[in-house]
């Protein structure tokens, strides 16, 4: 009854009501940005949804667009700002979120929006997690969130999925409230950012070389026809 008729409902009262209780905030990072960071203030990317349907997610940048001689973006970790690293650790960089939330693109709670070259390397079962709208949190982010692999991130995602309840979506919002505080689970260990699915898959050997490329490729298709 929950998952059919009020999930979307608490998705609209929820965020309609953080996007004004939250507006000083929203206002301030969105300066800060502008400040440390320059234009846009807000960082758009193409991510799969609900039926793996493409949408644009508003999040805050964090990140310059410092480039090498050759004209390339660096490396994450060298165009991460302390400002970007700050909003991060407290998830503040996500809120916009809240806007699609609010258009029906997303849920307060589900499987997060991950890169589209993140779904072409899943399995069809893990695939799967793209059944219901992705969430500003979820049970993965509850519990490891960055720093768990990514066989049992997206296996917490289906364990989600097969159980959506109202007691289960607050229980979650507590916890990721908490989780926030803590700072914790931000990053993968040893890394300034999270890994890609494909970069672990070729870094363990679960995949080829080759496919790598054609997933890669796949990925790139589907990104062009979404922006066109």
């Amino acid at each position: 009854m929950y998952r059919k008729y009020f999930k979307r409902l608490f998705d609209i009262i929820f965020s309609f009501l953080s996007l004004v209780f939250l507006s000083p905030v929203l206002l301030a990072v969105a300066l800060a940005v502008r400040v440390k960071l320059g234009s846009p203030v807000i960082f758009k990317q193409p991510r799969p949804g609900k039926d793996e349907k493409i949408f644009t997610l508003y999040k805050f940048r964090t990140m310059t667009d410092a480039r090498d001689e050759n004209g390339n973006l660096l490396p994450d970790g060298e165009r991460l700002t302390p400002l970007g690293r700050f909003l991060r650790s407290t998830s503040m960089d996500e809120l916009p979120e809240l806007f699609n939330i609010l258009k029906g693109d997303m849920s307060i709670v589900g499987p997060r929006p991950l890169l589209v070259k993140d779904m072409v390397f899943m399995t069809d079962e893990q695939r799967m997690r793209h059944m219901v709208r992705p969430g500003l949190t979820g049970w993965a982010q509850v519990n490891g969130r960055n720093n768990i692999l990514w066989e049992e991130k997206l296996g917490l995602d289906l364990e989600y999925i097969q159980n959506i309840t109202l007691f289960n979506d607050v229980r979650i919002i507590f916890m990721t409230l908490a989780k926030v505080v803590a700072g914790s689970g931000v990053n993968t260990d040893g890394m300034d950012t999270a890994e890609d699915l494909g970069d672990y898959l070729l870094r363990k050997d679960l995949t080829s070389q080759e496919e790598y490329i054609k997933k890669i490729h796949e990925s790139n298709s589907i990104i062009q026809g979404f922006c066109e």
